[in-house]
């Protein structure tokens, strides 16, 4: 059986655990076949770890893509790098996977999905492991189906994210705007804000209160809270932390016929048997409210986070299958945790779309007094720190 031909750049953290799943079995349809990474020291760990027979070892990236040895290219690298490797790949009608947040500034996500369009040939996919939650994707189905009509209110508080100060102090590239472009919401928070427009979709207002180094010696966020807009009227709320030692993961949506919740890791709702819309005028009680039954929705049971992603990216490579996530999508998160940089860049309310060269020239400010202590380009890992998306 054909198998895809997989380069890998960055052989950090994450880097290193797809190269793990894959070395396991657990993604059959890939031999690594090459890996990239201007660290030597990295490039020797992977050597010791023989993740397969045969691999071209590059400390240069465009060298391994002009190699002519892959079909595929995985990036794991900082996150100012993502669409820069990306559109290389698609240049050389390489298929991408790339790791989250699509890119740090929706200019250069743009310019990115801009060169995806001239290269249809190229399978291009985004690490968003989360969608494969089957917790995330009923709650999505449920959503959509109709059902229960409009969304009127969302709420996610995703505060169990903590970090003491020593995680910061183990890069200086860590929380800086110059390394990573941003903190809890570039870093830690890309999935969920995924998840949040994938089931609810995009608003078209965002008014956000960010505190910077609330919590910790850094220069970037650290605690959020922003409010949103929707074109229907709904409106939402995002609460997000490091620096909540005892946190909580709770995504509410409140619709028309009923009420769903997300709390650790399951999935219940309060369904109404009849719309409040519909309720409200035809009940005569001052104090009525709709019946409401209790329910537990089942869902498949299903989870594969980072190795369902790969081996649905394979599968599409070689049979024409459906990726979880197309690389395109990836700018949409993006726009709201730029759209909330800039609330509080700016101090008001942002509208969507926003002026994506006015987000970029108030980044660079940022950027040009940023404390890095070391060039992010010379460090070919990703952020995150283990392959649990929770350890971001």
């Amino acid at each position: 059986m054909k198998k895809v031909k997989l380069g890998i750049i960055g052989i950090g953290n994450m880097g290193s655990g797809h190269a793990g799943n894959i070395k396991g079995g657990k993604c059959p349809d890939f031999d690594i076949v090459a890996i990239a990474d201007i660290n030597e020291e990295r490039l020797n760990w992977a050597k010791e770890q023989k993740y397969n027979e045969g691999i071209t070892y590059f400390n240069d990236a465009i060298e391994m893509l002009d190699s002519g040895l892959i079909d595929a290219c995985l990036i794991t690298v900082p996150h100012y790098d993502h669409p820069r490797f990306a559109i290389e790949c698609m240049k050389r009608s390489i298929h991408v996977m790339l790791e989250k947040p699509a890119g740090v500034y929706t200019k250069q996500v743009l310019e990115m999905n801009t060169e995806a369009k001239k290269h249809p040939e190229v399978i291009f996919g985004m690490m968003f492991n989360q969608r494969t939650n089957c917790v995330y994707r009923k709650l999505k189905e449920l959503v959509d189906s109709g059902e229960y009509g409009e969304i009127r209110r969302t709420n996610w508080i995703i505060t169990n994210w903590y970090r003491p100060q020593a995680y910061y102090n183990s890069g200086g590239w860590r929380a800086t705007w110059a390394g990573e472009g941003g903190g809890v919401l570039l870093n830690q928070c890309p999935h969920q804000l995924d998840l949040w427009q994938w089931i609810c979709g995009m608003p078209k207002k965002v008014r956000a209160h960010l505190h910077y180094g609330k919590w910790h010696d850094i220069e970037v966020e650290d605690d959020v809270t922003a409010y949103v807009e929707y074109e229907n009227g709904a409106t939402g709320v995002f609460i997000t932390s490091t620096g909540d030692a005892c946190g909580t993961n709770r995504l509410e949506i409140q619709m028309d016929r009923a009420k769903f919740v997300v709390e650790n890791d399951v999935l219940s709702m309060d369904e109404y048997d009849i719309s409040e819309k519909v309720f409200t005028k035809e009940n005569q009680k001052p104090f009525g409210s709709p019946a409401i039954t209790h329910k537990m929705p089942e869902t498949d049971g299903e989870n594969q986070q980072h190795i369902g992603i790969l081996n649905a990216w394979a599968d599409a490579i070689l049979r024409g299958g459906n990726l979880v996530a197309h690389g395109e999508e990836g700018i949409n998160g993006l726009i709201l945790s730029n759209a909330m940089h800039l609330s509080s860049f700016l101090d008001k309310e942002i509208e969507l779309p926003f002026d994506d060269e006015l987000y970029y020239n108030e980044l660079m400010k940022r950027v040009a007094s940023s404390r890095k202590k070391e060039n992010v380009s010379s460090v070919f890992a990703d952020t995150t720190s283990v392959m649990d998306s929770t350890k971001s």
